[in-house]
């Protein structure tokens, strides 16, 4: 199947690793050219030479903290200027720290949704002229199944992210008209570092790999393959969506 994604331009926020870097390898290895942002210039530098030598499609690497006001916005314009157009935006960053309620104050509060939702406002709508004129315009934020259905200890990540849902949802019917889809993809338990992060010990990954009914983690690029759909011409009638990828674990109905 033809993606319809070749020499089509993308930005894939928070990809030099995990997830992110298997989502922007996912669209360069279907002809798009993309670009990853990190933190820190050595780092986009080192994951865009990577996925060049492994696609063969052109990847540059810029530095962004999309946490920072001014950041998401500056790579947006960098995005733009250097492919002359964006079609593709992916919203990403770290995932909020762990903790329950009584564990997290008013600054942790805050900092997380910079993080977590204002780089997606901000990104967004830096990215949205650019999409426009792309006639075919494409959003995929990467969130959390725990917008579906909490998950214990994560009270940042359980709150913030589902207002990026309520973001997306409403901004996908404000633009539908113009040919631009705005979707949210929610990694169950994949196997990346966060999931390290969160349990710990490979006892403990096994375990979580067993609740699971497929009984095993999934892998990024398992995880991408549904990111790169919903960039690809051929998901042009699905927007509003928010489609969880995790192996059946979420037991919700909505």
């Amino acid at each position: 199947m033809d993606f319809g994604l070749a020499g089509k331009s993308a930005l894939v926020a928070a990809s030099t690793r995990g997830l992110g870097f298997a989502i922007a390898r996912g669209l360069a290895a279907e002809g798009a050219r993309v670009a990853v942002s990190g933190r820190t210039q050595a780092a986009a530098d080192k994951a865009a030479e990577e996925i060049t030598r492994a696609t063969g499609s052109q990847c540059v690497g810029l530095a962004a903290d999309v946490g920072k006001d001014g950041d998401p916005q500056r790579l947006v314009a960098q995005v733009g200027e250097r492919f002359g157009g964006l079609d593709v935006l992916v919203t990403n960053a770290g995932g909020p720290p762990a903790g329950g309620f009584s564990d997290v104050d008013d600054p942790k509060f805050l900092t997380a949704v910079d993080v977590t939702l204002m780089s997606v406002v901000r990104l967004m709508r830096a990215a949205l002229p650019y999409l426009r004129k792309s006639g075919r315009g494409r959003v995929i934020n990467v969130v959390s199944s725990s917008v579906k259905e909490p998950i214990d200890g994560l009270i940042l990540s359980n709150s913030i992210r589902l207002a990026v849902i309520g973001l997306a949802r409403t901004i996908a019917r404000e633009v539908a008209a113009e040919g631009i889809t705005v979707n949210n993809v929610c990694p169950g338990r994949i196997m990346t570092q966060r999931m390290i992060d969160l349990y710990g010990d490979e006892a403990s990954i096994v375990k979580a790999a067993q609740q699971v009914p497929m009984l095993r983690l999934g892998t990024p690029d398992e995880f991408a393959a549904m990111a790169v759909f919903l960039a690809s011409a051929q998901a042009s009638y699905v927007t509003g969506q928010t489609i969880v990828i995790d192996g059946g674990l979420t037991r919700t109905t909505l």
